[in-house]
């Protein structure tokens, strides 16, 4: 990240809590009230602005008790506000569009991650570099709900290939290790997973990303449209908070590595924590959020990719993104 960019980005996020601290939160004396995140992930570094809770507060200056409950992909997290287990799903679009070509009845209130952070990396002595190098080979994905599984399906389609070309095989968050074992060829995963990786030593490697065939938002809050229509003040209180957290990250990353070693499983190793949040932050921002504020949506880039995913065979459904996004909660700019 270079260092004007770098200053920009702080200056817009300072702004951005200056703007939000103006705009005021619950009374002292109301009550809180309940919202609980489903997450594709367990309480890791990346997310250490909802994890600091406790320290932070800034859900609760909002009316906010804020909950987290963790997930295997973003298909579990979508599963669990289906069963009532949360109220918000953390999760992919490629999670999102597969739940609503099942008929679920399902709205994305905000694009957490604007940017693609998919990639599918290999050891360099595998040879494989490009989507139809995968043809016949074993890969890794976090698991068959998650977005790495998702967006590797894109890739095979690149090559006109399909899950049935390549053995899909579960290897959970730390996936770099099956692939320095030969236990797979490849292995799908994300920036923050691939620094992770690097750090631990796994070498030279290939890396695809997924970006330069389909760039799409990572993530999204997604909440059912019941929940959607009947909860509304609730969710634009709890979407001001989490656009007052990502930018508390943004502006402090010195400050949210350090508190990730406190909450976060994988937070054991401070200058790596501070990398994770860099790589987190900028997948935070777009030319879209610059103009709109964090939160906003590409809903032409969401299209193309609800289009694409169609056109891939992924969903059997066409999908009117208009139709199943709302921007009425976004805070204000």
């Amino acid at each position: 990240m270079n260092k004007p960019t770098a200053r920009r980005r702080a200056l817009l996020a300072t702004a951005a809590l200056f703007t939000l601290a103006a705009a005021g939160g619950a009374n002292a004396g109301d009550p809180l009230e309940k919202i609980t995140v489903a997450g594709w992930s367990k309480p890791i570094t990346e997310i250490t602005h909802l994890l600091v809770e406790p320290d932070k507060g800034i859900f609760k200056a909002s009316g906010i008790d804020l909950a987290y409950v963790p997930g295997a992909g973003g298909g579990d997290a979508i599963r669990n506000i289906l069963t009532g287990q949360a109220d918000v799903a953390f999760t992919d679009p490629g999670a999102f569009f597969s739940a609503l070509d099942k008929g679920e009845k399902l709205r994305a209130i905000y694009d957490i991650y604007p940017q693609s952070v998919f990639n599918v990396v290999s050891l360099k002595s595998a040879n494989i570099t490009r989507p139809a190098d995968l043809k016949g080979k074993k890969i890794g994905v976090y698991s068959l709900s998650s977005g790495t599984r998702q967006n590797l399906l894109v890739l095979l389609h690149q090559a006109g290939l399909s899950e049935s070309d390549v053995t899909i095989v579960v290897t959970g968050l730390l996936n770099f290790a099956p692939l320095l074992q030969g236990q797979v060829d490849a292995t799908a995963a994300t920036d923050t997973g691939l620094l992770v990786g690097k750090r631990k030593g796994i070498g030279d490697v290939n890396v695809m990303e997924v970006r330069n065939y389909l760039n799409v938002s990572s993530d999204l809050f997604v909440v059912r449209e019941q929940v959607y229509q009947q909860k509304k003040p609730l969710l634009k209180r709890f979407l001001k908070a989490y656009r007052e957290s990502a930018a508390w990250m943004i502006a402090n990353p010195e400050e949210a590595a350090g508190l990730a070693m406190k909450y976060a499983i994988d937070g054991t190793d401070r200058p790596t924590n501070l990398e994770v949040i860099r790589l987190r932050n900028a997948a935070t921002v777009s030319p879209i959020t610059a103009k709109n504020g964090l939160g906003a949506f590409d809903l032409e880039s969401l299209q193309k990719a609800a289009d694409a995913y169609r056109k891939l065979g992924l969903i059997e459904r066409d999908i009117k993104v208009s139709d199943v996004v709302g921007t009425d909660l976004l805070p204000a700019r």
